[in-house]
């Protein structure tokens, strides 16, 4: 649709963040990536789709901000002083930030594509992608949403036990 091709049409590269259990530091990987690449001087956003456990906002310390709308879609929210890493996650959209998200299937990947679509991104070299643990139906949503924007990979986050 159109709303997809303008909305991710000035991301450059796209990188998702992955692992098989929870508790391994995802959040915390996205959140340094997304501050290691900034300081290198490039547009960074970072999509939260840990729907359940949505910890970026409070690691980036913008938690209590809202999301607004304008004509293509959701306002990201503009971490730091000079705005530098756009940010989109459900813990924007939820009354109280540690409101328990009990969602089924269906509601929770029409939310994930919605984030896809219809958040307008503006133009970034980097969008990283803050998955859930795991290896459930969210992952297969998002990665079906963002297909035809041919991501540039995957970070696969481990610890050795």
């Amino acid at each position: 649709t159109l709303a997809e091709r303008t909305n991710l049409a000035g991301v450059q590269h796209i990188l998702l963040v992955l692992s098989g259990k929870g508790g391994v530091g995802k959040s915390t990987i996205s959140t340094e990536l997304a501050l290691a690449l900034r300081s290198t001087g490039k547009r960074v956003g970072i999509l939260d789709v840990d729907l359940c456990g949505p910890s970026i906002p409070r690691m980036l310390r913008v938690q209590d901000s809202a999301v607004h709308q304008c004509d293509s879609g959701w306002v990201p929210v503009f971490v730091g002083q000079d705005k530098a890493i756009a940010l989109m996650s459900i813990g924007f959209l939820l009354e109280r930030p540690d409101d328990a998200v009990v969602w089924r299937g269906p509601k929770k990947n029409a939310l994930i594509k919605q984030f896809i679509t219809d958040v307008a991104w503006g133009d970034l070299d980097f969008l990283i992608v803050d998955t859930p643990p795991g290896t459930s139906d969210e992952h297969i949503s998002t990665v079906e949403a963002l297909r035809p924007h041919k991501p540039l990979g995957a970070i696969l986050v481990t610890t050795p036990q």
